[in-house]
């Protein structure tokens, strides 16, 4: 992009003295510094970036933006600086304001989805819909940034300075519409903030991020940022009120003036689940809109995709879209990587699917929801990741233990734990049916193994990452491909 020089007081900030320098650029991390950006030092669960200020003053930062304690840490070396100084109640909201002041273009049209699961789905599904209708659209998350503009991320939802440079590259490229993840985390540290959507999204809530949230109500209030902060009065809602947290979450909209689509099973629901009739390949959906019936035909696995789809439907019509040229468009999604993604199938039929649910909630609503296109058993392989809530791992366990006939505890993502701590913690819950097996490719082997006519295995927790994080380091492995070389070596084809 085009090199830019900024006042700081264009940005929406206040140097101390009077201090207006001209920025030349934004930076979070000091490594990046170069002579005239304005240095973001925020506060962090670990470390506080005020004790980079002063390897960014040595790059030459022209003004530094911090809170209080950020500017106590670095006192000695501000007192001596060119640099003004910005301190901030909320150093995130400032960064991000100034991000979307600095980057200036977003695309037109722009929608955000949050929840515990389905994120990614609603999110895909939304620019597929829009892509299908002819706009020039995009999908950013854990994915990347996928459609029309291509880009790769390092977080579900990115700090403000990577998402406002996306945005706006995205949009120099002709992308008139985007769909977004909100992420508890990117909620509540403030990444959203300043960016304009249209409408905004609520899935489903369940356990996960205890590691970061203090509880269940710290975790659901990051949610809501979305639709009682970031989504202004006169946006529109799209929840889904089956979720008992989602009826409250479509009161916080209605307080907020937003205007409000309900979606789900419940008599009264705008996009109403009147019925799905499933098989091998795929599932008819019948619902109504605004009390008016249709029927499509979805080749997605998983009753819980038809709520993913009409929270879809729903972001696409609030965005401007005609509901009619919307629901048209339905039959032709496709299923996203990673999510009830047919990975292979034995030469006995029996289907293999991988899945991204590593969570308690989404991989009992995975193996619950695959059952009705199953005429045998279900087997699963699964295991949870290392540095995060242990709280979840039993419960994982448990609902592997309810919801499948065959289970197999593996390695997940183990980070910096001892993988067979983490293993010990999840066979609490799955039982001592459960077969716990470590090497995860021979889990998934074994998985395969088991199949007979008629079954489907179900490879839950990584999706589509296609690598395994095993202390500091990361080793090639992708669920689906390990899937196809174990049958493909099973049924004598290699």
């Amino acid at each position: 992009m085009t090199e830019r020089v900024m006042r700081l007081s264009l940005l929406g900030l206040r140097g101390d003295k009077g201090r207006d320098p001209q920025v030349t650029g934004l930076s979070v991390d000091s490594r990046q510094v170069r002579p005239g950006h304005l240095f973001a030092a925020l506060p962090g669960s670990a470390t506080h970036g005020g004790e980079f200020i002063r390897y960014a003053l040595r790059q030459g930062a022209g003004a530094i933006l911090t809170d209080r304690k950020g500017a106590e840490i670095a006192a000695a070396e501000l007192a001596g600086a060119d640099a003004a100084l910005v301190v901030a109640e909320d150093p995130r909201a400032a960064l991000a304001g100034a991000a979307a002041l600095w980057f200036a273009a977003q695309p037109e049209t722009m929608v955000a989805v949050t929840g515990t699961s389905g994120k990614t789905s609603v999110a895909t599904f939304t620019r597929q819909i829009w892509q299908a209708l002819g706009h020039k659209a995009i999908s950013l998350g854990t994915m990347g940034v996928q459609g029309d503009y291509q880009a790769k991320l390092a977080h579900t939802t990115p700090e403000p300075i990577t998402l406002h440079r996306v945005l706006a590259e995205a949009a120099a490229e002709g992308v008139t519409h985007a769909a977004m993840e909100a992420s508890s985390h990117g909620l509540d540290q403030r990444r959203l903030d300043g960016v304009r959507l249209k409408a905004g999204a609520f899935t489903n809530f369940s356990q996960d991020h205890l590691d970061y949230h203090k509880n269940f109500d710290e975790y659901f209030a990051a949610k809501a940022l979305l639709f009682n902060h970031i989504l202004d009065e006169g946006s529109a809602a799209v929840v889904n009120v089956d979720d008992p947290r989602g009826r409250q979450m479509a009161q916080i909209a209605r307080e907020r003036g937003l205007d409000l689509t309900t979606i789900g099973k419940a008599e009264g629901a705008d996009l109403r689940i009147l019925g799905q009739r499933y098989d091998a390949t795929g599932q008819d959906l019948r619902f109504s809109w605004h009390g008016q019936a249709h029927l499509v035909r979805l080749a997605l696995i998983g009753g819980f995709q038809a709520e993913n789809v009409l929270a879809a439907a729903g972001l696409a019509i609030a965005a401007g879209d005609e509901p009619a040229r919307v629901i048209e468009t339905l039959p032709g999604l496709t299923t996203v990587r990673g999510r009830m993604e047919l990975a292979a199938v034995r030469d006995n039929g029996a289907a293999v699917f991988v899945d991204y649910s590593h969570k308690p909630g989404a991989l009992a609503s995975a193996l619950q929801s695959l059952r009705p296109h199953v005429m045998g058993r279900i087997v699963v392989v699964f295991g949870a990741g290392g540095d995060r809530d242990r709280l979840k791992r039993p419960l994982m366990g448990e609902a592997a233990r309810a919801f499948a006939d065959v289970v197999y505890v593996t390695d997940d993502n183990p980070r910096s734990e001892d993988p067979a701590a983490i293993r010990a913690e999840v066979m609490a819950g799955a039982g001592p049916d459960a077969v716990e097996i470590g090497d995860r490719a021979e889990a998934i082997l074994r998985g395969v193994d088991a199949l007979q006519p008629g079954d489907a295995l179900l490879i839950a927790g990584k999706g589509h990452e296609t690598g395994q994080i095993i202390g500091s380091d990361v080793y090639p492995f992708d669920d689906a491909e390990q899937a196809s070389v174990a049958v493909a070596a099973l049924d004598g084809k290699i």
